[in-house]
């Protein structure tokens, strides 16, 4: 198993496009079951919109089990389990077309598929499961997961609800206070983590759903978005839970919570997809139909700047997300053919590639939010009305940057982990390291060199990031070793270099092997926005590299990494910018939708 990659170490080995996943690449059974999923969404999601709007919770949960009865709940359980039982991919695309129509549905359906029913099926015995998971998988009843509370938000494993053991050592009893409890309305189980005693960490226990049994809850919230997907205060007092129905082992419940979330994280990145897809749409239409100065919209630049932005973000998060997803579905693969079992390889599939988890949440998250900005953005005043799609989707899209873990910590821990995986060998960060420290000493080349071959000055200024970034984060490292936890700022500025970095080259090696497949000529706008992607990443890795420098170094050791970050984001050849975005609008205009 050792030549299969490991999670983070895109930044120190070269990816060949023929290894990247992209979404060109699905089966005939998944377009199959991708086209099923829209016309689920389209008939029964989007087609009742308002009702979403008008907080019908009634018809979330009607939706949910609809979901149920066409198999899309159970996805990614074991066909053991009642589920279909199939790959990650298939997960990731299911979650992607099923949430583009509203917040409200894909949060319920998030919830519940994730945190709800994932617990069991990655940390139960196999009596929890048997009992369990085939209702959850069927819709025939829903999941709720109870982490937060009003003092533990992103320190979860400092929540104050206590389980207490019987005298007679049968039942737990459970007290406390849990809030922002998603499809906690009409759900029959609940995931929820309590501590026992003094224990240092939190555990997790199956509850069921049953108001006589010390389980009341708040009035719904009432919230900037998802608005028809049920979020309440959940209070349990002394609520009887039997001891069997503790999940995986005492103390356990912290390591539950955080590789539920990353499962939970790339799920997230792929439930904004489609909704960018559908906003990009919607505002090539609008831009289109709207006269103004007796000429459509869609023909003014200023306009056709923002849809050639909007296309390339929906492009890139597409490419990352489908990237990553098969990076884990092989190493699960991987990992079943040496004998692990389907729980032990999911568990440590996801947990490899927890660093471009949170990267994903984080880059796809924040793109779905200005993607709908911008899409209320074109449609002017109407933009801001709720006769519009695009204030719902801009109110929807908020919660992502939040839920999942926020965006701050999701940074932070991108680049602690890879750190992490460093200081255990796992990821040589080191090695490479001192190699860019040596470049900087010597003298640098000034051969012109051939770049006739498509990206090939991308892929090496992808390698110039790469540097950058090891240049900057093995400075901070270096300077403040194991406190560097208590630089967040720093941290900050790694991480999104980091991410650029990933996003970047996925976009550039997923358009390399359609163009080697199809021909250069058949995808000139997708070239155009890998190109603009990267344009953009060169930019924020600048922004940030600097940032840092100047904040932790100085002198000659601040000179030097300055002019190694100039270096590492020259161009030889620079690309003509608005030329790029003509050339993705151009189409998008032609074709009345997003069409890559």
């Amino acid at each position: 198993m050792e030549n299969i990659t490991r999670g983070g170490q895109f930044l120190v080995k070269e990816t060949k496009c023929e290894d990247v996943f992209t979404p060109e690449d699905f089966s005939e059974e998944q377009l199959m079951m991708r086209d099923s999923v829209k016309e689920f969404t389209d008939k029964e999601l989007w087609a009742h919109k308002d009702k979403f709007e008008k907080k019908d919770y009634a018809y979330t949960e009607a939706s949910m089990r609809k979901a149920g009865e066409m198999g899309f709940l159970g996805v990614a359980v074991p066909e053991a389990y009642g589920g279909l039982g199939m790959g990650f991919v298939d997960t990731c695309l299911v979650c992607d077309y099923i949430s583009g129509a509203t917040g409200s549905f894909s949060t319920a359906f998030g919830a519940h598929t994730g945190i709800g029913t994932m617990p069991i099926t990655l940390y139960g015995n196999e009596e929890q499961k048997l009992k369990y998971v085939p209702k959850l998988a069927s819709g025939e009843w829903f999941g709720a997961y109870c982490l937060t509370e009003p003092g533990a938000g992103s320190d979860a494993n400092s929540g104050k609800t206590k389980a207490v053991l019987s005298e007679d050592g049968k039942t737990y009893s459970i007290t406390g206070q849990k809030m922002w409890i998603s499809n906690a309305g009409f759900c029959s189980v609940f995931i929820v983590f309590a501590r026992i005693g003094d224990d240092k960490n939190i555990t997790g226990f199956i509850v069921e759903n049953d108001p006589s049994n010390g389980i009341s809850m708040n009035e719904e919230e009432h919230k900037l978005g998802i608005r028809a997907s049920s979020t309440r205060q959940v209070f349990f007092n002394e609520t009887k839970v039997p001891v069997e129905n503790m999940l995986s082992e005492r103390g356990n419940g912290f390591k539950i919570a955080m590789n539920s979330l990353n499962v939970g994280r790339i799920k997230l990145a792929a439930a904004c997809l489609d909704a960018q897809r559908r906003v990009t749409s919607g505002a090539v239409k609008y831009a289109n139909e709207r006269i103004q100065f007796n000429t459509p919209i869609a023909q003014f630049g200023a306009i056709r700047y923002k849809l050639a932005e909007m296309a390339t973000s929906t492009y890139a998060g597409e490419s990352a997300t489908y990237r990553a997803a098969k990076a884990i579905e092989d190493r699960i693969n991987a990992r079943v053919a040496e004998g692990n079992t389907h729980q032990e390889a999911e568990l440590k599939g996801v947990e490899e590639f927890a660093i471009e988890c949170s990267i994903l949440k984080v880059a796809v998250s924040e793109d779905v939010q200005n993607c709908a900005d911008e899409g209320i953005q074109i449609f002017g005043g109407m933009g801001f009305s709720e006769d519009t799609p695009m204030e719902s989707a801009w109110r929807d899209a908020r919660i992502a940057r939040i839920y999942e873990g926020t965006n701050e910590i999701n940074r932070m821990l991108s680049v602690g982990m890879l750190i992490k995986k460093a200081m255990k060998g796992h990821v040589d960060l080191l090695g490479p390291a001192s190699k860019v420290q040596e470049e900087l000493m010597g003298i640098p080349s000034f051969d012109t060199p051939d770049y006739s071959e498509l990206f090939a000055e991308e892929k090496a200024i992808l390698a110039n990031l790469k540097k950058a970034f090891l240049m900057v984060a093995g400075g901070a490292v270096q300077k403040f070793g194991p406190d560097l936890d208590g630089h967040q700022q720093l941290l900050m500025a790694a991480a999104d270099m980091l991410i650029e970095i990933y996003m970047a080259e996925s976009t550039i090696l997923r358009t390399e092997k359609t163009a080697k497949k199809d021909g250069e000529d058949k995808v000139k706008e997708e070239i155009a926005m890998a190109k603009l992607y990267l344009y953009k990443a060169v930019d924020i890795v600048n922004l940030k590299g600097k940032e840092s420098i100047i904040s932790f170094a100085e002198g000659d050791e601040q000179r030097m990494m300055l002019m190694g970050l100039r270096r590492f984001t020259k161009y030889t050849n620079m690309p003509n910018i608005v030329g790029l975005r003509e050339t993705i609008t151009n189409k998008l205009v032609a074709e009345n939708e997003y069409c890559y």
